[in-house]
C-alpha cells in the first residue's frame, strides 16, 4: 500500500507522520522542544535552529514506528504555512530533499486545513471522525476561526477573531496569574481545583456576524490580579483560572451554537491545541450535536492532520516543486 509521509515545522514541535491512502494512521512523531520555556514564549531563531537538529531523526522514528521505509513512500507532504517562517522552511526543504532524492511528488498544505483534516483520519483501524459537511471550531495560539467544511479540499470562513486568538488569551492569562509556558494546559490544570463562578469575566457579545474578540477579558483579568493585590491573587489563583477559562470556553461554545444555527448544520468538528482543552470539549458535548473530536495528540500541531489534507491536495512533481516557498501569514487560506 502507497503511504504518505509528512512533515510539519510551523513552530515549535518538529513533527513526522506516516499514514495511508486511506487515511489510517501508521505513525505520528511530535518532538517539543521543551528549551522555549526559559523564555515565556516560543522564541523563532531558536525553534528553527532546533528544528534543523531533530527533523531527521523525526523523520526516521515516523517510518520505523510505521514499520515501513522510504521505498513504500509514494507522496511526500509537509506544512507550507502558516507559521514561523524560519521554522517552515526547515521542514519545506526537508520534504523537498527526501521527495527530489527518489523523484517523487510533494504536497504543499495549509497548516489550517490541516486542522480540519485532522477529522478525517481513521485512528486504530476505525472510521474517520467526522465527514463533511460540519462546522468546524478551529482554536490554537495563532488562530481562532469557524470554518464551514462543506467537502474535504477546503472550507469557507464563517468568522474569525478580530484580535487574540483563544490560545494566545491562555497564554497571558496564565503568565498574569505566575503560571509557566505553555500556559494553556498549565492554566486548565490550576482551574480544576478552582470555581469557575467565582469571578465574572466577560464573555464577548454583540460582534459582527461570527466573530471572536479576547482581548476584553484578558484585560479584564489583568485588572482583577491589579486590583486583588499579589497576595491574595495567589490565594484566589485557581478560581481566577476557572473563571477567567469558563469565559474564553463560553464565548467560543457560543459562537459555535450560532454557527450551527445560521448553517442548519447540526455536524460540529474541532481542532487546534485549545481543542485539547477538558473544558472546552464537555461544554461543546453538551450542545447535543454530532461532535467530532480528535485525540489531543491530533489537536496541537502534528504531521499527521498533514498527511491527511494532503490526500485531498494537487501534488507538485519534481523539479516544480523545487521552488516551492513558505509562507507566514495565514491571509492565503483565509482569503
Amino acid at each position: 500500500m502507497t503511504l504518505i509521509l509528512a512533515l510539519e515545522t510551523s513552530c515549535d514541535d518538529t513533527c513526522a507522520a506516516v499514514i495511508t491512502a486511506d487515511g489510517t494512521l501508521r505513525s505520528n512523531v511530535i518532538s517539543s522542544q521543551g528549551i522555549h520555556d526559559a523564555y515565556g514564549g516560543v522564541v523563532p531563531e531558536i525553534a528553527s535552529r532546533h528544528h534543523l537538529e531533530l527533523v531527521n531523526a523525526a523523520v526516521d522514528d515516523a517510518l520505523r514506528r510505521a514499520g515501513a521505509t522510504l521505498d513504500e513512500v509514494g507522496l511526500v507532504a509537509v506544512t507550507q504555512g502558516p507559521g514561523l517562517v524560519g521554522a517552515l522552511l526547515v521542514g519545506v526543504a526537508s520534504a523537498k530533499a527526501i521527495a527530489a532524492a527518489r523523484g517523487l511528488p510533494l504536497a504543499p498544505v495549509d497548516h489550517l486545513q490541516g486542522h480540519v483534516a485532522a477529522n478525517f483520519l481513521r485512528v486504530d483501524g476505525g472510521e474517520p471522525i467526522i465527514e463533511p459537511p460540519f462546522v468546524c471550531l478551529l482554536a490554537s495560539g495563532g488562530h481562532t476561526l469557524l470554518a464551514g467544511v462543506e467537502d474535504h479540499d477546503g472550507f469557507s470562513v464563517l468568522g474569525r477573531t478580530l484580535d487574540d486568538a483563544a490560545g494566545e488569551a491562555f497564554d497571558k492569562g496564565a503568565r498574569l496569574l505566575g503560571l509557566p509556558f505553555p500556559g494553556g494546559p498549565a492554566l486548565e490544570r490550576l482551574a480544576r481545583d478552582g470555581d469557575p463562578q467565582a469571578f465574572a469575566f466577560p464573555v464577548a457579545r454583540g460582534l459582527v456576524g461570527l466573530d471572536f474578540s479576547f482581548a476584553g477579558v484578558k484585560t479584564a483579568l489583568l485588572y482583577r490580579v491589579r486590583d486583588l493585590g499579589d497576595d491574595a491573587a495567589r490565594e484566589q489563583a485557581a478560581d481566577l483560572a476557572a473563571s477567567y477559562q469558563h469565559a474564553i470556553v463560553e464565548a467560543l461554545a457560543l459562537r459555535c451554537e450560532q454557527a450551527l444555527e445560521q448553517t442548519g448544520v447540526e455536524r460540529l468538528a474541532i481542532g487546534g491545541g485549545v481543542a485539547a482543552n477538558g473544558a472546552l470539549r464537555a461544554r461543546l458535548r453538551r450542545l447535543g450535536v454530532t461532535l467530532g473530536i480528535p485525540p489531543r495528540e491530533l489537536c496541537t500541531d502534528n504531521a499527521a492532520m498533514i498527511a491527511s489534507a494532503a490526500r485531498y491536495v494537487r501534488p507538485q512533481s519534481f523539479p516544480a516543486y523545487l521552488a516551492l516557498d513558505a509562507y507566514a501569514s495565514g491571509e492565503r487560506a483565509l482569503a
